[in-house]
């Protein structure tokens, strides 16, 4: 074991230096210099300690980025390293994952929900954070690694952000705090250029757990390549929960004390928003308030994305009066910050008749989705807010092509191909692989400018294929703004009347169908392994019934169109469940729908049908 004072290095990269990983590594011979390495062999029970580390800071710090503190003793020992007895408590990091971000329980108090975000959990994923982005990036002689972090409204996002700090100052990179912010700002962050703000950063942390409870709290990656995807969540994770195991009480205090040494905190969403303003302004024509005579409210949910009515709408002229739920609070008193939400929905719809506003706009916990509602009270939220970016899209750029995810409905498909001349691609759940199916597409020469999700998650190519919520409404304020300034505005008809002609079905229901993991059907096997069988079941029972067509492209689950109407059952990307999405023109035929799933899989006798069967008796 590696230690520095008798206590476990917890920096990754020096560490493997002191445990004889040479060999790879010689590349970097400040590092071994500085080191006193004279060798790339392993080395036995070899000590060195300096008193003045000044010479060995010049080093390492251009290089590297580790931070070994003034006058610290350090002892190198392969062989006969110091032990160390850790008093944390074990915990599944890899249970932590959820896709391409980092989820989990970060507040006690919720029956059957034990705390598995801790501090010291937080401090360790930093830090697997500060080791792989150090892979991948090498400091340059002027400065070392920095790293920006934000979090939403969250009630554990303070002290998760100060643990996270912990770690990865104590991996010797430089931590810029941004306090409340969005998670399109963090990302952002590694794009702009500024060095008075820190900017670009190298990397960037958000803490948020999005829509979910008020216990749960989470993380999310970016570098300026984007978000960082399954298989990078799946590294740090291996590395962190390594990096845990070395943790000790005394290691810890000294990355606290180091952390309030050299963390900076600027105000980062000052840029962000005046970003956004720009955007608006210069699609009208560089007006100073292209908004002006606009009444339009806005919902936060009590998230991160109060911001938006006075630093964007208000600086374009807009009135904001009846806007609601804007100052942050972690308990989300009011409703759920989701726009998939119906409560959600019917707050932001009462908001707008209620003041007679243009246009409502309501966000999640963190910015990165969102809905609308015009005037009528009318909502642009899943397929309708994709048909109006379509349309948006589509007049920008036409025939491109639309990726969305595999929900989206067959009217829509039509409204795209039909009515706006565009190509509609239906994708996998799941933004993440929305959005890289649209960079897949871009790179095999096929023109793709939006990929969009049911959800709210919306990104477009002019935007870094960045998941924007804010930005997404940007683009509808600019169809109001040029609308006003080419003199033919009628508020916020424009957006409906883009959407006119798509077909929207009288019934549309999700159902979840969960599997019993201990069931004796499933036979020792896996839940995914079940589903899947489920799944080629029904596909096999569709292949055989003259009133089903399975569809001829699908890329998730099983997809059936009959009735009128249409079918999905697919897995889900993370939980023992099939969700069913039918959608049909009557109840009668949504029924009809729901009988033939019925009868293909009632022999799987783990898989809990009571919400179908509930379905089918009372439609």
């Amino acid at each position: 074991m590696a230690v520095i004072s008798g206590k476990p290095i917890q920096n990754t990269f020096l560490a493997q230096y002191c445990q004889g990983n040479w060999q790879s590594n010689t590349k970097n011979p400040s590092l071994l210099f500085a080191l006193g390495i004279r060798s790339t062999q392993p080395l036995q029970g070899w000590k060195l300690a300096w008193t003045d580390m000044s010479a060995m800071q010049s080093h390492i710090l251009p290089t590297t980025g580790i931070n070994l503190r003034k006058r610290t003793s350090f002892m190198c020992n392969a062989a006969q390293g110091t032990s160390t007895v850790s008093s944390f408590e074990k915990v599944d990091f890899f249970k932590l994952q959820n896709g391409s971000d980092i989820r989990g329980v970060a507040v006690a108090g919720v029956e059957g929900e034990p705390v598995n975000l801790t501090e010291a959990v937080a401090e360790a994923i930093a830090a697997g954070f500060a080791a792989w982005l150090l892979e991948r990036k090498e400091p340059n002689e002027s400065r070392r690694l920095r790293i920006s972090i934000g979090h939403d409204s969250r009630i554990s996002a303070q002290k998760l952000q100060d643990a996270i700090s912990h770690g990865l100052v104590g991996a010797g990179l430089d931590v810029i705090q941004y306090g409340l912010a969005s998670t399109p700002a963090m990302f952002n962050s590694t794009l702009t250029e500024d060095e008075s703000y820190f900017c670009p950063v190298d990397g960037s942390i958000m803490i948020t757990a999005s829509h979910l409870p008020y216990n749960r709290n989470g993380f999310k990656f970016f570098t300026n390549a984007g978000g960082l995807g399954k298989a990078d969540i799946k590294n740090i994770l291996e590395r962190s929960a390594n990096i845990y195991e070395k943790f000790s009480d005394a290691s810890m205090k000294e990355s606290i004390q180091a952390s309030k040494e050299t963390v900076n905190k600027v105000d980062y969403m000052a840029i962000y928003t005046s970003d956004l303003v720009a955007a608006v302004r210069k699609a009208a024509g560089n007006k100073e308030k292209p908004l002006e005579g606009f009444h339009i409210v806005v919902d936060a949910g009590n998230g991160a994305g109060g911001f938006f009515a006075g630093k964007v709408l208000e600086p374009l002229g807009a009135i904001t009066t009846g806007s609601q739920f804007l100052d942050p609070d972690g308990f989300f008193p009011n409703h759920i910050p989701n726009p998939e939400d119906k409560v959600a929905m019917k707050a932001i719809t009462k908001a707008v008749l209620e003041n007679k506003a243009d246009l409502g706009i309501i966000f999640d916990t963190d910015v990165d989705r969102s809905a609308a509602v015009d005037s009528n009270g009318q909502e642009f939220n899943r397929n309708r807010l994709i048909a109006l970016m379509s349309a948006i899209v589509l007049e920008e750029h036409p025939g491109t092509t639309i990726v969305t995810d595999s929900v989206t409905s067959d009217g829509l498909t039509t409204f795209i191909e039909k009515k706006l001349g565009g190509k509609h691609h239906r994708f996998k759940r799941g933004y993440k692989n929305v959005i890289d199916e649209a960079i897949r597409l871009n790179s095999i020469g096929e023109e793709s400018h939006l990929a969009i999700e049911t959800s709210g998650h919306g990104a477009l190519k002019e935007n870094h294929w960045l998941d924007d919520g804010a930005y997404l409404m940007v683009k509808l304020l600019n169809k109001l703004a040029s609308a006003k300034a080419s003199g033919s505005s009628s508020g916020s008809k424009v957006l409906t009347d883009l959407v006119e002609g798509l077909e929207e079905p009288a019934v549309a229901v999700e159902l979840r169908l969960k599997i019993d993991q201990n069931h004796s059907d499933l036979k020792g096997g896996s839940f995914r392994d079940y589903g899947e069988a489920v799944l080629k079941h029904l596909e096999n029972r569709v292949n055989s019934d003259t009133n089903l067509k399975k569809a001829p492209i699908n890329y998730e689950g099983v997809r059936v169109s009959g009735y009128g109407g249409w079918f999905l059952l697919r897995l889900s990307l993370h939980d023992p469940v099939l969700p069913l999405n039918i959608e049909a023109p009557t109840n009668e035929d949504a029924v009809k729908l729901g009988l033939a799933v019925l009868a293909a899989v009632k022999e799987f006798f783990a898989l809990d049908t009571s919400a179908l069967d509930k379905f089918v008796q009372q439609s």
